[in-house]
Parts: C-alpha cells; structure tokens; sequence
C-alpha cells in the first residue's frame, strides 16, 4: 500500500515538475524572443561560465576587473570615435532603453526600435543630384579649380547656393586671426557657446578653460562647435559684432552667394556656392596657422579639468598618398556631407570643393575619384548644363 501511494506521489511530482520545465521554457522562449540578438552574443561567455561553475558546486566567478590597460584602450577608442564625429550625430535610427531580467539579475539595453531616415538635404530637394556627371559622383555639387590659373577643371552645379555647415569655420578662423587678439588668452566655455538649434553635443563641456590658440586649433581640425562659438564670443564687441566681421569679410573677397548666421555652421542659414568657397579656401590658405592646424592629425588639449584627445575630421589627412595643404570637412543634415581642400595633384596646387554628399565617407571617396581623373590627364573642363550660362539653383 505504502508503495503503491509512493509510486503515485512520484508521477504527480514528476508531472508536476515536467509542467514547471516545460512554463520555464517557454518563459526563456520567449524572452529570447524579446531580446537583441546582440545581448546573447554578449554574456554567451559569461552564461557558459556560470553553468560550468554550478555543474563544478561552486558559485559564479565575480565579474573580472578590466586592466588599467584595456580601460585606457577602451577610453582611447572612445575619444578617437567621438573627435571622428562631425558636427552633428546622423539622423538614422531611434533607440529605446529596454529592461529585461535573467538568472534573477536585472540588465538595461539601448534597442534600435524603428528606422527613421535622414530628411533630405536642400540640394536634394531641388534636384541637383539628378545632375549627371562622368565619374558618378556622390556629392551634387563638386568643383575643381586650378589654384595658380583659375582655371576650371571640373564642374557640377558650382553656381549652386547651398547650406555649407562646419565649411562656415575657415570664415571664423580669419575673422579671429584677423582681430590680431592674443592667443594666448583664455577662454572659457559657457552655457551661451551650447548648440540650441541642431542641440549637438560637445566633448568640450561648460566651464571648460582654454587658450584662444587652442580652440582655434581643435574648431579647425576636429570641428569642435563650443571652440568656434567661444572663439566668436570673445570677439571684441561680442558675437554680433564677430557675424557682421564674417559677412564683412566675405563681401571683401567678393563672395556675393555667401552669408552667414553663425560661427559654427550649425544652421541651414550658412549659405555658400562652390565658386564663392574656391575664394574663400585661397583667402584662407593665407594663413599659415589655419593651414597647419587644419591639416593637423590630432591634438590634444587640457581643459582645466581634463586632457581631451582629439583627432581630424577628415581621413584623407592621414593618408600619405595625398598632399593635403588646407582641409575642412562640414555635415548637418540639410547640407549633407560637404569637404573643401587644397591639395596637390599631379604637381599642381587644386583647390577642391564637393557639398552635399549623399553618405559619410562618399565625399572622401569622390576626392579620390576626382584626383584619379586628374592624374590621368583629365579632360577638358566639365560643365554640366545646370551651369553653362544659367544662374544656378
């Protein structure tokens, strides 16, 4: 009797744990089914060694501490991929914190959840990459210029009046080498210097400190929005007096498409045509600073607070094959990928300028397409009929 009554207790137990396996499972199912992909990849490791530690009857190892060396690899990587950023993070996708817990721990994850493309730049939206062009480049309005002649080499849309972002810093870094201030003195970052219209953000952080060399430098060749803004208000007379200098200074080089609402060019209202920038990049190859800190790989610079790493904005830079005397790279979402240079090709000094590129490496890989051409002879100039005696868009 007594076993008969052992053996029934042990199918109930029996099925009763088989119907707790089988609610256990389909809870992991589901929440596998819940979970990125890439969170999986990430603790597989770590879920391996715990089992192997719970088959041994030992308890799971605590999480390893990360060397002093791998911290500052990590760190480095970081620094190196945020002074790679220009201007303005990518529209792309939008992304939500996710909580979800496992083994009794709670974990957070930052989750893609929708596509969101990128709205279309001006040159988009008024057809100019429908402008044909032999080397099928990316970028709707690209210009090349003999820089001892004059002479055109290359032409697509030039007449083209469009936004020209962080371009707007070659303006900026003359007006304040034009103002003949020390650059030594030191400036210091304040809410004012924030972005409240694209609402950027910045390695450089309020109340950082330092020298008008050094913004100037970082704003040149890493496209460091706080350093222009903080350069533009220490002008004398303050910001306004800097933009009427900018505007000033682009009437004096006989810049009639240009104008400019900000020293950062963080606003579609920074306009410029290419012709009007080949005047600009020869203004500003003048200055032998703004032609070695442009050029510039990286730098570093302590904020009173900290020593910030930064690196160029342009990759081309750090390319031996190319002899780069002057760059500056520019992006915000109406203006799309932008690049003006002056290089030397085929041992020639060039000055080039490609706006409104359609994805973040095309307008570097455009440049090289334009410098294979030339290398191989060019042809004659190229202008396309949105350009031949029209007025331009």
């Amino acid at each position: 009797m007594k076993t008969d009554m052992f053996s029934s207790l042990k199918v109930i137990h029996g099925a009763a744990r088989s119907t707790a396996l089988s609610v256990a499972a389909s809870m992991v199912l589901a929440a596998a089914l819940a979970t990125p992909v890439s969170t999986f990849a990430a603790t597989s490791a770590t879920s391996a060694k715990t089992s192997k530690h719970a088959k041994a009857g030992k308890k799971p190892a605590a999480p390893a501490k990360v060397s002093s060396k791998a911290a500052k690899a990590g760190k480095a990587a970081t620094a190196k991929t945020a002074a790679a950023d220009d201007d303005a993070p990518r529209a792309g996708v939008k992304r939500k914190r996710v909580t979800y817990t496992t083994n009794g721990r709670h974990h957070t994850v930052v989750r893609r959840v929708a596509y969101e493309p990128r709205p279309p730049t001006v040159g988009q939206a008024f057809g100019l990459h429908e402008t044909p062009d032999a080397l099928m480049l990316r970028s709707s309005v690209a210009y090349v210029v003999d820089q001892n002649t004059g002479e055109p080499l290359f032409d697509k849309n030039s007449r083209a009046v469009v936004p020209i972002a962080s371009i707007t810093k070659l303006m900026t870094a003359m007006v304040v080498l034009d103002s003949k201030e020390p650059m030594t003195d030191q400036l210091e970052v304040t809410d004012e210097d924030r972005d409240y219209e694209k609402n950027t953000g910045s390695r450089l952080s309020v109340g950082s400190v330092l020298s008008r060399e050094d913004m100037l430098h970082i704003a040149l060749m890493a496209s460091e929005n706080r350093a222009a803004a903080a350069l533009s208000r220490y002008y004398p007379g303050g910001r306004p007096a800097f933009l009427a200098a900018m505007n000033a200074k682009a009437r004096q080089l006989g810049m009639t498409d240009t104008h400019f609402e900000n020293p950062t060019g963080l606003t579609s209202q920074n306009v410029s045509s290419a012709r009007d920038l080949v005047k600009m990049v020869n203004a500003a190859y003048q200055y032998p600073l703004i032609r070695r800190f442009s050029t510039d790989h990286s730098y570093e610079v302590y904020t009173g607070k900290r020593t910030l790493a930064y690196n160029s904005t342009n990759a081309l830079v750090r390319n031996p094959t190319w002899d780069i005397g002057l760059q500056k790279t520019g992006f915000i979402n109406e203006a799309g990928e932008c690049l003006v240079m002056q290089a030397n090709i085929h041992g020639r000094p060039m000055v080039l300028v490609l706006l409104d590129s359609s994805g973040k490496y095309s307008r570097f890989a455009d440049a090289t397409r334009l410098r294979t051409w030339l290398d191989n002879g060019g042809d004659q100039a190229r202008i396309t009929s949105a350009d031949a005696g029209g007025p331009g868009t």
